[in-house]
């Protein structure tokens, strides 16, 4: 009366494993998922920050002025500058070569924040800046139809 059939209780036993398999899998495909979109936010922060380095060493003004949003504010150790500063900077910068590492990317809503270390021989406005490695911060803002530089942090001392 009370017992229940081997055959019956294999197939519930195999029900639960069933359903124990599946949300194992989902959980594993949802963490695959955000992994990839992980990997993907680094990359993105990381190019973004090259492609405005490399427009500076080819001084590619007109990308430059494209990307760079109206409402930008960058901050250095001599003071503020707004986008329209930036440019003027950008226009007479003497940049040699450069290194980029240590790259930390953050992402939040439409922005992307990117810390990171540049390693560069450069002037800035007559004033020669250290070569030895010193930490930046660029941001960046999502619009419809480009990635926008919106505010830049140089931590370079001048000499």
């Amino acid at each position: 009366m009370g017992a229940v059939p081997i055959k019956k209780e294999k197939s519930m036993k195999v029900r639960k494993l069933v359903v124990v398999m599946s949300v194992v899998f989902l959980v594993i495909s949802q963490s695959i998922v955000i992994a990839q979109e992980r990997t993907t936010e680094l990359n993105l922060g990381e190019d973004l920050v090259r492609e405005i380095w490399n427009d500076f060493k080819t001084q590619n003004i007109p990308a430059l002025e494209k990307k760079i949003a109206p409402g930008f504010q960058s901050i250095h150790e001599d003071g503020a500058r707004d986008a329209k500063a930036q440019l003027k900077l950008l226009k007479e910068l003497n940049l040699g070569e450069y290194t980029l590492s240590n790259f930390k990317v953050t992402q939040v809503g439409p922005a992307i924040i990117v810390s990171y270390f540049v390693s560069v021989e450069e002037t800035i406005e007559g004033k020669r800046l250290s070569s030895e490695p010193a930490a930046r911060l660029s941001i960046f803002l999502k619009t419809d139809s480009i990635w926008q530089w919106i505010a830049h942090a140089n931590l370079n001392p001048l000499k």
